[in-house]
């Protein structure tokens, strides 16, 4: 059939009509072929499907909008209002249960390795390091940004290319019960938790419940058992072998017994060299981010991709191209009054283990000072105090000036010295100025804060000087 309107020239199908119509059934007013999927009119790729899901606001709303864009077509409940028959549509009685079995179907038809990835922290650069280690015939898919829920794995899937060389799906959690159903959806080869920690706490109500969530990835290992990898340093061995059943187990790390063993790491400020054991062979690479928590994560994305049946060799020289993402942390010059400063932008996420990780980085930068900028860690519950305490002497030891915001942060705020407190304020917004203004030349700066304190926003008015134009961008 002749490509859709939307489709742009040259650009072959993901998806072609019949194969869309095979996935979620429903019935097509105009039929059409689509190269991509999206869920968000406002970021949509001429050539996508759009699918009009039911969140915060209703896609129905968006159809319109994504055509306008150049979607190929929409998937749909009803024809929205103002939009003639005609319009390239694919009614379905559920877009969320379509996008679901799109997903699947976009699964089943893949015959390359696909690997899995949960953790309480790591999640997002493990991920990303399996973009690269898995590119050995081509490049491989990964979720963008952080799509990991009900939503984000299934659309990961529907993008996936046929000609991938490899597929890392990242999956998230912030309740029980949400894992093992997108596992089983992905079905990986296999399957890595790269961290059991605190983070939602709050929700899962105990550490012990975390580990029995984070194991159950391995609900979804393919035939005849696939592979998952761990972490050698847990008290939760026993929880993840019992969950595995018939899979394998690999555990990554530094303990003398582990598959995957740290040798030897020479920590820079840039970079780190590590010399590493996998399961008998001596592997040595550079890995650009600094840090022992990158480490780990590269580990883990070694000892997947070996497990998959890829040359690990290969694989760990390919690593030399990993760069971390903005607000995890990625570094860059900022200009300040007299020149320039580090800044350390970790403002995507935060925990008690990646604060920790992300201030022994702080640590090893040369500066005048050290600046750090912290909002509150979420979901932690009736913990959240003790956690947030419980930080306030390793902040000290390397910071020589802090700042703070939010609710739960005022306590370790209030539990420093005095002379590390730089200000406190409710918002991020609030705080901004004040970060701006004392930070000079020669700093160092680490910015780390959950996403919902919108420290990216600290970050906007950060890089831009904090001109009148940007301050607002904290808000």
């Amino acid at each position: 059939m002749p490509p859709s309107p939307g489709t742009p020239l040259g650009a072959a199908p993901l998806w072609q009509a019949d194969a869309l119509l095979d996935a979620v059934g429903g019935r097509f007013t105009t039929p059409f072929a689509a190269t991509g999927v999206s869920i968000d009119s406002r970021t949509l790729r001429p050539g996508d499907v759009f699918v009009a899901l039911r969140g915060v606001t209703d896609g129905h709303a968006h159809v319109a909008a994504a055509l306008a864009a150049g979607a190929a077509g929409a998937l749909v409940r009803h024809v929205p209002d103002g939009l003639d028959e005609a319009a390239p549509l694919l009614l379905v009685a559920d877009t969320g249960a379509a996008l679901t079995a799109l997903g699947a179907a976009g699964r089943a038809r893949f015959a390359s390795p696909v690997v899995a990835v949960t953790g309480s922290v790591g999640k997002t650069t493990t991920k990303e390091m399996l973009r690269l280690t898995l590119a050995e015939a081509g490049p491989a898919h990964a979720a963008e940004a952080s799509h990991n829920n009900h939503w984000g794995v299934p659309l990961t899937l529907a993008r996936l290319p046929v000609s991938a060389s490899g597929c890392a799906v990242e999956i998230g959690m912030n309740h029980a019960g949400e894992i093992a159903p997108l596992s089983r959806l992905a079905r990986p080869d296999v399957a890595v938790i790269t961290a059991i920690g605190t983070a939602h706490i709050g929700h899962m109500g105990s550490e012990a419940a975390i580990a029995a969530e984070k194991a159950s990835i391995a609900a979804g290992l393919t035939p005849p058992g696939g592979t998952l990898v761990v972490p050698a340093a847990t008290r939760w061995d026993d929880v993840l072998r019992a969950a595995a059943g018939e899979a394998t187990v690999l555990r990554f790390g530094e303990a003398e017994d582990a598959d995957t063993r740290v040798l030897s790491v020479r920590a820079t400020a840039d970079f780190s060299d590590v010399t590493l054991a996998l399961r008998g062979a001596t592997i040595r690479l550079r890995l650009n981010a600094p840090g022992r928590h990158m480490v780990a994560n590269a580990l883990a994305a070694l000892t997947a991709t070996e497990a998959a049946g890829l040359d690990v060799w290969a694989a760990a020289a390919r690593l030399a191209a990993f760069v971390p993402g903005g607000g995890r942390g990625q570094r860059r010059a900022i200009a300040v009054p007299g020149g320039t400063a580090l800044l350390l932008d970790e403002s995507y996420n935060a925990s008690t283990a990646s604060v920790r990780a992300a201030l022994a980085v702080l640590a090893l930068q040369p500066a005048r000072r050290r600046l750090v900028v912290l909002g509150d860690m979420r979901e932690l519950g009736s913990h959240s105090a003790a956690e947030h305490c419980a930080l306030a002497a390793p902040v000290a030891e390397v910071a020589d000036l802090v700042f703070a915001c939010g609710v739960e942060m005022r306590a370790l705020f209030d539990a420093l010295p005095a002379a590390r407190r730089g200000a406190f304020a409710m918002t991020a917004a609030e705080l901004a100025p004040q970060v701006r203004d004392a930070l000079r030349a020669e700093d160092a700066v680490l910015v780390k804060g959950s996403n919902g304190m919108r420290l990216s926003g600290l970050v906007a008015v950060l890089e831009a000087g904090g001109t009148e134009a940007t301050r607002g961008a904290a808000a």
